[in-house]
């Protein structure tokens, strides 16, 4: 039997999409800090010191959760606008 997705809820699928990015940055994060961390000079040409800037790691997987949050919830109420003219994602179902 075929099924049609008449309406997505934004607040919903924004809120799981974007804890799975932040979850799932961390992926990637956690071994680039760590080859980062080893592999980052102490000084510049200069003769400056330079420090290993943490802080932008642990803002990257808030990053992804934020904008992964809002761009589902945009997408979501773009599909709920359209689904009205063009009808929603159509899939089967079986027993």
């Amino acid at each position: 039997m075929k099924k049609q997705i008449k309406r997505l809820s934004p607040h919903q699928n924004a809120k799981v999409f974007g804890i799975m990015m932040a979850v799932l940055s961390l992926i990637f994060v956690l071994p680039m800090s760590a080859w980062m961390a080893m592999t980052m000079p102490s000084v510049d040409v200069h003769g400056n010191p330079m420090h290993f800037p943490l802080f932008m790691f642990l803002a990257l997987p808030l990053i992804y959760l934020v904008f992964g949050y809002v761009w589902v919830a945009i997408g979501s109420v773009i599909y709920n606008i359209f689904v009205k003219f063009i009808g929603g994602i159509e899939f089967e179902l079986e027993d």
